[in-house]
């Protein structure tokens, strides 16, 4: 007898083994109908896998989280499928889910095409319309192996001959197609819909390992009804126009060049929001009791090897060999030097908590293919912090650190705001008590700053569990942004002490933190979430004064000192072009207020306050105007 354990506690038995699809049935022809694969106590299965044993069992639906992944496994496989039967000579790969999505890699001697595209994608339809069953077959690694040399597909046989030796290999077949894969998957290919749509080809080394070919990755995203891809689709257009590249280009904030690949230069214009933020940042942090420093770019190996960053990161380190044969790392990370000052002279437990903050210059290597923009980039200056304090201060210190983080974002426009836990990484440094403690420490903190947390598992630091804190944007988009890591580690390993309150030497807790992550994203981030339409405090130019005629000019040019006295940035516009030209120009450079003057203002002494946006004009006193423009500049917090 085989007792099957629902989600809502009823529990239904059989005298003989059952397939999910079997129980489905048994529910009913409804969820028959709608059923796609089943948890068997927590573990997801094809609905064919039989169940022998008492077990809990649900029933996955398109209801259900994690469904919409499973539906994108299966598009890269469906679009493997037509590839091969339009492009039998491309040789398969790999083809996971991803966020939003799916790819598949194919080694092809030529190129895809656009045109390419929409045949595969026209393919994949007919092959849904087949209704072809998807089936697990279990192989032996070396039969498998052989069976894909035969068919010429050298890229799966020796991924699946990397696979021990002895272990079972799972295939799935569906029509003629089969293909490696851990599973699970739809019972049919009707399953998957014709919500998808392939979106672009971009280039891939195999492995990953910029060593080995190149091969063509085909991305495609799927979604479970045509409205979802829609507003996946229109969502993807508006992101295209708020792209940071192309409002960096046009609002004259950055450029980025060959020459300095993974490096910003910084227009004056960009420079000035950078510093907007940076002095907006330094205010938060003297507020909440942070000590400011600066560390040294250039470190020797021995500091790196000794804090284990050496071992972890040293293949992404810039490293400089001197003349006396010594070996310097350009910092990738500050914390190991704050340690070194922490160490300078005898720290006491009165001395804590020490909340240390840089803005520090970092550079890590990152291939040219992961590069994007000023997001993900070579050289950045990080918002860090470290907090040394007590074991008994860790709460404490984290719902301070989470109240400042919160208040932050929201002042740049981020009110939506996720936490995930990351726990041990199987690379690790410490001992799993240690990690034990580090773990339960976090946990309680984030209990006590009133944190909803979703597990994140495997992804915390290889010194400590971390939250990780993600915005999300005007367009609905993720950024993970913010951490919060506990570490009992690395003051072991880099020798930092203090005398406890009993006379003693003990480790200190270090707190690493961090708001923004890096500016240069954070910026990237804030320029798609505002569309370059910042809010005055943050706006590179606040104020254009723009002249209607030239009998202005003289009263314009007073208008702009007294603007620029009142701290305003401000800048003239007296060229010879008619007012709408002016004020369409000025739009497009995203210019929150314009102040329109002519011949009646400049006898009056008003200006024509015209705000970003807006086709209204509001007739104001030059006075006036300032008192109004100055207080909406104001930075928060001031």
């Amino acid at each position: 007898m085989v007792a099957i354990t629902l989600p809502d506690g009823s529990v239904r038995r059989y005298d003989h083994a059952v397939t999910g699809g079997d129980i489905a049935r048994d529910i009913g022809p409804g969820l028959a109908k709608s059923a796609l694969a089943v948890r068997i106590d927590g573990v997801l299965k094809d609905l064919s896998i039989e169940v022998s044993a008492d077990a809990q069992v649900a029933i996955l639906t398109h209801r259900d989280a994690d469904a919409l992944e499973l539906l994108r496994h299966d598009a890269a496989h469906v679009m493997a499928e037509a590839v091969k039967e339009l492009y039998p000579e491309a040789q398969v790969t790999i083809g996971p889910a991803i966020e939003n999505g799916f790819y598949y890699d194919f080694a092809r001697a030529t190129p895809f095409t656009p045109e390419d595209l929409e045949k595969i994608e026209a393919r994949m339809g007919e092959i849904v319309a087949r209704d072809e069953a998807i089936t697990r077959e279990e192989w032996a690694r070396d039969d498998a192996v052989a069976f894909f040399e035969g068919l010429g597909e050298k890229y799966k046989a020796e991924l699946i001959a990397s696979i021990p030796a002895g272990q079972t290999i799972s295939l799935y077949r569906q029509g003629k197609f089969i293909d490696l894969c851990r599973g699970p998957h739809l019972p049919s290919t009707a399953k998957l819909g014709k919500a998808f749509k392939l979106m672009k080809v971009a280039g891939a080394y195999w492995r990953g390992d910029s060593r080995n070919e190149m091969l063509q990755r085909i991305y495609g995203t799927a979604w479970f009804d045509e409205k979802d891809l829609k507003a996946y689709l229109t969502m993807l257009e508006e992101a295209e126009k708020r792209d940071h590249r192309r409002l960096g280009r046009e609002m004259e904030l950055f450029h980025q060049q060959e020459e300095a690949v993974g490096s910003v230069f910084w227009h004056p214009k960009g420079w000035t929001l950078w510093r907007t933020v940076e002095s907006y940042m330094r205010r938060r942090l003297e507020q909440n009791g942070y000590v400011e420093v600066k560390t040294p770019q250039l470190v020797d190996r021995s500091l790196w090897e000794a804090s284990g960053h050496w071992d972890k990161f040293g293949a992404n380190m810039f490293t400089v060999q001197t003349p006396d044969e010594r070996t310097l790392a350009i910092k990738p990370m500050n914390c190991p030097c704050h340690v070194q000052i922490f160490r300078t002279g005898i720290r006491s437990y009165r001395d804590l908590p020490l909340r240390m903050a840089e803005f520090g210059s970092c550079h890590r290597y990152e291939p040219s293919g992961a590069m994007h923009g000023i997001m993900r980039v070579r050289a950045f200056t990080q918002d860090d912090a470290h907090i040394f304090c007590t074991e008994d201060q860790i709460t404490s210190e984290t719902v301070a650190f989470c109240e400042l983080l919160k208040a932050v974002y929201k002042d740049f426009g981020f009110e939506d705001v996720r936490v995930k836990f990351s726990d041990r990484p199987a690379t690790r440094a410490g001992s799993d008590e240690i990690w034990d403690k580090a773990e339960g420490a976090l946990l309680e903190a984030s209990k006590a700053a009133g944190l909803e947390t979703t597990r994140n598992p495997g992804e915390g630091a290889f010194y400590g569990p971390k939250l990780e804190f993600v915005l999300r944007d005007a367009i609905g988009r993720d950024w993970q942004c913010g951490t919060m890591q506990v570490d009992f580690v690395l003051p072991e390993r880099l020798d930092a002490s203090y005398v406890a309150e009993d006379g003693h030497k003990k480790r200190p807790v270090m707190l690493h933190r961090a708001i923004l992550g890096s500016f240069e994203r954070f910026l990237g981030i804030l320029i798609e979430h505002h569309a370059g339409r910042f809010p005055l405090w943050l706006a590179p130019v606040q104020v254009v004064v723009a002249t209607i005629t030239n009998e202005a000019d003289d009263y314009a040019k007073s208008v702009l000192a007294r603007l620029k006295s009142a701290g305003l940035r401000a800048e003239l516009d007296l060229r010879n072009e008619k007012i709408n030209y002016k004020v369409r120009e000025h739009s497009l450079a995203k210019v929150p207020a314009l102040l329109v003057v002519g011949k009646r203002e400049s006898e009056t002494g008003a200006v024509a306050v015209r705000r970003l946006g807006s086709s209204a004009q509001e007739t104001l006193a030059l006075e006036d105007a300032i008192v109004k423009l100055t207080a909406e500049a104001l930075p928060p917090g001031v």
